[in-house]
């Protein structure tokens, strides 16, 4: 087992963590009730070994099971959980404890900010993604009509608790979508990762929860911790480098009504962008934006939009974005792999034509 601190919350990494989660809630000084909140995917796996390990250290558990999907995460759905957790008798005593992926671990952090005016929040990603990248640094939120994640708060969890073994039960295209948020961190921070991901080998089943995850898992909680810790509440800009490839990213996502792809399938055609952004405004050499899709082809991530998505809906879903302040585009370009700075010269003409390039075969293109 690992232990790392990431700002203000305990992280552990290692094998067979779900039993003992008791355990590491009361080294925490947890109080004795909690809710788990949890999707009915994950539920199903991993609810009953979460709340036996709760049991055994004396620890009440109420599970409350939200549907699975991006359509979960609203402010009804939220306080509908809210509701419930006063009607078991939850006070400000409690915590919460969030058992899934990036949806639930945003609602749950939300409810936990937001219940009793702030209450303990314990993190147990389910996903790579999760265990990557939206466990870690505080940001909860809940979707609205207009956009994702446009109500929230910041509210670091007490406890983030990565079990590899759980990688096990992810289907292939779920576990995927994790590397997008990798490849991220190691194009706006780390060349040197770069390399190292783009040098490894097609997943294959029986390496999911091997330890082989345990440390790149380690270095992508430490890259984020570090971007995080300098500016926490999003304020200075240096959080904002980890929106590499979100701009673009979130407005596939909304204009495909969070159905289409995934939200790694997302950020993977929103890097590409990026970088071809960047080629343009920031001086990215050619052959690094190619490198860089080519690592993202390597793990069988999109870098074409689907022939039959709505194009149109993109640009206008842009306007929805956090990254707009004062009707400006606040987007993260790349000069060179392993780093990244805040701009904003970058133009909606500019987005336009990074969208229009997600429809071309850039290596169809250049054989032809």
């Amino acid at each position: 087992m690992i232990g790392l601190r990431a700002g203000r919350s305990d992280v552990l990494l290692g094998a067979d963590l779900l039993h003992q989660i008791g355990e590491h809630c009361a080294a925490n000084n947890l109080a004795r009730r909690c809710a788990i909140i949890s999707d009915a995917n994950v539920a199903a796996h991993f609810a009953d070994r979460v709340q036996r390990s709760l049991n055994a250290s004396g620890f009440e558990s109420t599970l409350l099971v939200i549907p699975a999907g991006e359509q979960s995460k609203t402010l009804e759905q939220a306080g509908a959980i809210c509701d419930q957790m006063i009607a078991a008798g939850l006070d400000r005593q409690s915590f919460v404890i969030g058992l899934g992926g990036g949806v639930v671990g945003d609602i749950s952090g939300f409810v936990a900010a937001i219940f009793h005016r702030g209450i303990r929040h314990v993190q147990i990603p389910t996903t790579l993604l999760a265990m990557v990248d939206s466990s870690i640094g505080g940001k909860t939120g809940v979707n609205t009509s207009a956009g994702k994640n446009l109500l929230g708060a910041v509210h670091p969890p007490a406890l983030v608790i990565d079990d590899v073994d759980v990688l096990q039960s992810l289907p292939p295209r779920e576990l995927r979508q994790g590397f997008a948020e990798i490849i991220k961190h190691a194009i706006i921070a780390d060349a040197e990762m770069f390399g190292q991901v783009a040098q490894l080998s097609k997943l294959r089943r029986d390496e999911k929860a091997s330890w082989k995850f345990a440390p790149l898992i380690q270095h992508n909680i430490e890259i984020k911790s570090a971007i995080v810790g300098n500016d926490e509440r999003d304020e200075t800009g240096a959080r904002a480098l980890l929106n590499f490839g979100h701009t673009v990213g979130h407005a596939i996502e909304r204009a495909g009504e969070y159905r289409q792809l995934l939200h790694g399938e997302a950020v993977s055609l929103g890097i590409v962008a990026a970088c071809n952004i960047s080629v343009k405004r920031a001086g990215l050499p050619r052959e690094q934006c190619d490198a860089a899709a080519a690592v993202l082809r390597r793990f069988d991530l999109p870098v074409q939009l689907p022939p039959d998505f709505p194009r149109d809906r993109i640009l206008a879903a842009l306007k929805f974005d956090k990254k707009f302040e004062r009707g400006e585009i606040r987007f993260v370009l790349t000069p060179k792999i392993g780093s990244a700075y805040l701009s904003c010269d970058v133009t909606l003409d500019d987005v336009q034509s990074a969208i229009d390039e997600l429809q071309v075969d850039r290596d169809l293109r250049a054989r032809c």
